[in-house]
């Protein structure tokens, strides 16, 4: 069969060209062509195409929809239920972080209820089974296949009518026959990430995605493959840590920024029901600098120890260093602590750090940070038995934030005793917690020291 013939694609202005060159002759902008495949067209100008069905949404049986589950439980909480059946799911993260492994095991849980493939572009089978034995699922029923042409993949599995899950490893591997470009490139990721969609959603086939990131962890290839995708997923991790953390950044079917954790062991991957017992470290005796915080991830509030150090700065130029916190962010709070609680930094280094690798994108850790600066600073601990949250705003106020009665359950649960929060988070009925509601951050600061 003979390749089709390709064009170059302007990403800038759609624009078609014969060859490749470094600038788009229509719009002029550089580096902007990619390889494609042109569509076939008829004689009368029609693109080549099934006739369209259309369907009333009043007709379509949402309720024989049936999520798979993987057996990992904090995978499906990720993924909001588990695999849809035909969506397609993109997993990045960093080379050795653990997705291939993460993978073989939650489709070696799914074989013995439906058919499942896995294809391998970077691994041997015989690779593949030594990590499935050191997983200890060497007797799983899994179909294997070591290919790296998308279109022999496609020929493959759709021969297998009773296929009910699919896996690629990875993405980046494959390549069309279509194309001349060498596999990984923008237009191979883009043209195979695009035939396996359309196999997914024709057959009814929950597909699983692999994907490479760059050195600034996005994924590599084309920004349009996580629109093309249903659900994106992000493995993160500290560097030499055990623990690893999937994060939903986009999902059509359930809820985005939701988080599983695991923790990496000789037998792969264990789930962690209790997350806060990663990211809460309770000291021997109360320490300076060091503030509990009820921080919501997904749907569940977890707890975390927010620390800050400030030190005289041996510099002209003082440092402000956030790891797990916007460090814009931190700036920020330190104007507002000098301008309302006069609290001066300009003098010192000051770091923020939130313990156990965790990013914390709310705001609602405003509160804790700047406690934990004044702590640092004063060299007065915070009472080990105390947790806040709340956000800051410019004038001084402390405002409130969602959740609040979820949050405040969660940290008596671990045996906190009291906490401090924004007035209009105080829950309605006891929760067998005493709750201190201020309104400013100076009544913030003297309730922790009078507390």
């Amino acid at each position: 069969m003979p390749k089709a013939k390709t064009v170059y694609t302007c990403g800038n202005c759609g624009a078609q060209q014969p060859k490749w060159q470094g600038q788009c002759p229509d719009c002029n902008a550089w580096n902007s062509l990619t390889e494609s495949v042109p569509i076939a067209r008829r004689a009368g100008g029609a693109e080549q195409s099934s006739p369209v069905t259309l369907t009333r949404l009043d007709r379509i049986d949402v309720a024989r929809v049936e999520r798979l589950g993987t057996g990992l439980g904090e995978f499906d909480r990720v993924l909001g239920g588990g695999l849809v059946p035909g969506g397609v799911v993109l997993i990045g993260g960093d080379p050795g972080i653990g997705k291939s492994t993460l993978l073989l095991r939650a489709l070696a849980s799914l074989a013995p209820r439906i058919r499942t493939c896995y294809v391998t572009g970077e691994e041997s089978l015989e690779q593949v089974g030594l990590r499935a034995q050191r997983l200890g699922v060497a007797d799983a029923p899994l179909d294997l296949v070591a290919e790296t042409c998308v279109e022999a993949v496609l020929a493959r599995v759709a021969s297998e009518r009773e296929l009910g899950v699919l896996a690629i490893d990875s993405i980046q591997t494959l390549f069309s026959d279509e194309l001349q470009s060498a596999p990984g490139s923008v237009s191979q990721v883009r043209e195979c990430a695009a035939q396996l969609t359309r196999f997914a959603k024709s057959r009814n086939v929950a597909t699983l995605l692999i994907g490479h990131v760059t050195k600034e962890g996005t994924l590599a290839g084309p920004r349009v493959l996580e629109h093309m995708v249903d659900t994106v997923l992000y493995f993160e991790s500290d560097a030499g840590s055990r623990y690893r953390i999937v994060r939903a950044v986009k999902n059509r079917f359930g809820s985005a920024n939701e988080m599983g954790f695991f923790v990496m062991t000789e037998e792969g991957f264990r789930e962690v029901k209790n997350p806060s017992a990663i990211f809460l470290a309770r000291h021997s005796e109360p320490v300076a600098g060091s503030v509990t915080l009820v921080t919501r991830e997904g749907t569940r509030p977890v707890l975390v120890e927010v620390q800050a150090l400030v030190d005289r700065t041996q510099s002209q130029s003082p440092r402000r260093l956030a790891q797990g916190f916007d460090s814009q962010r931190l700036g920020l709070l330190l104007a507002v602590l000098h301008r309302h609680c006069s609290f001066a930094t300009s003098d010192s280094d000051v770091f923020a750090n939130i313990v156990g690798g965790l990013r914390v994108g709310e705001t609602a850790a405003d509160l804790a940070v700047a406690l934990a600066v004044v702590s640092s600073l004063t060299e007065r601990p915070v009472p080990q038995d105390l947790v806040v949250f709340g956000e800051l705003g410019l004038t001084g106020e402390v405002r409130p934030v969602p959740f609040g009665e979820e949050r405040l359950a969660e940290a008596h649960k671990h045996g906190f005793r009291r906490a401090v929060v924004p007035r209009a988070n105080v829950p309605r009925r006891p929760i067998g917690i005493e709750v201190l509601a201020v309104d400013r951050l100076g009544e913030a600061l003297k309730a922790v020291h009078s507390s």
